[in-house]
């Protein structure tokens, strides 16, 4: 979250606009009977949330969810890695975009190092949250030095780095198409220093390329949402803090599902208000990107409020 936007005087939303936990179990239970079996927790930096264990306890018990994951910046990972193990959180992503200190302290703009997220890392292996994923955002001229560096280290402790081509999400992070890497480029990167070769994806609509070490000594991933878009396979829906129900990434708006929960609407209404709205999705974003680019810049909900 922008250090120069969310200084100490920034007003957040009342408690009273965000879910609760029963309310966010509640969907979930929805979510599950229309067939979703994959629950991640995302934010922000979701291990600010006061209680998350107890969330992850009450998502985990929730029938039909058989993975129950977490994406954090890791650094308070040290302190709840085993309460979440025990809570039954199932799999954990840490994002860490260098090993370099100076570059990672620049890229997360709160001069935050590494060595906390990377005893984060740690005490989530001890706690037995693996294989553990590492994201990484991948900016020219600012960290694909790093890239090389991130696969050496990670793969020799059995982790996945996952290289994401710098997206233009939301309107704050300064985008621009000349600072992505393309996945094409971090293949070549890797190649040069590793034998490589492609891997099918583990399940349909997964949005990572895969590429496995020959030696047998792991595999990496590339998100290549700016040149190679999947919106057609997307299955991803996202719901925001305060109760709003978005069907991309780069939404503008998302669906008020809050008030017809507090409204006292039964199950099966709520059941049928997303159906209705995730049949009717139309969101083709990343594929019209370069057509939309030549218009005025249009208004997109932040990574901080919805997530990866």
């Amino acid at each position: 979250m922008p250090a120069e936007i969310f200084g100490e005087r920034y007003e957040f939303l009342p408690r009273n606009e965000l879910l609760n936990f029963e309310e966010i179990t509640r969907l979930a239970y929805t979510f599950a009977k229309l067939g979703v079996t994959k629950i991640r927790l995302t934010g922000g930096e979701p291990l600010l949330r006061t209680g998350l264990p107890s969330l992850v306890k009450m998502l985990s018990s929730v029938p039909g969810i058989e993975d129950l994951a977490l994406t954090t910046n890791g650094f308070l990972l040290d302190k709840y890695a085993q309460e979440l193990k025990e809570a039954g959180l199932n799999r954990i992503t840490v994002s860490m975009d260098s090993l370099d200190n100076a570059v990672f302290q620049e890229m997360n703009g709160r001069g935050f190092g590494t060595k906390k997220v990377l005893d984060g890392i740690e005490a989530a292996e001890n706690a037995g949250l693996t294989p553990i994923k590492i994201n990484a955002v991948i900016q020219k001229s600012v960290n694909d030095q790093s890239i090389v560096d991130l696969i050496n280290h990670f793969k020799t402790k059995g982790h996945i780095v996952r290289f994401i081509e710098f997206m233009d999400v939301g309107t704050l992070n300064g985008w621009d198409l000349d600072q992505v890497v393309p996945a094409k480029e971090i293949v070549n990167i890797v190649s040069k220093e590793h034998s490589i070769e492609p891997v099918k994806a583990n399940y349909a609509g997964e949005v990572a390329l895969r590429y496995r070490f020959t030696d047998g000594s792991g595999e990496f991933g590339i998100i290549p949402s700016v040149t190679q878009p999947f919106c057609s396979s997307c299955s991803r829906m996202r719901l925001s803090p305060d109760g709003h129900f978005y069907t991309c990434l780069f939404g503008d708006n998302g669906f008020n599902i809050r008030d017809a929960l507090r409204d006292g609407q039964s199950d099966s209404y709520i059941e049928s208000l997303i159906q209705n709205i995730w049949t009717n999705r139309t969101d083709q974003y990343s594929e019209l990107r370069s057509a939309l680019s030549q218009d005025s810049p249009r208004s997109k909900v932040e990574m901080y409020h919805i997530g990866g």
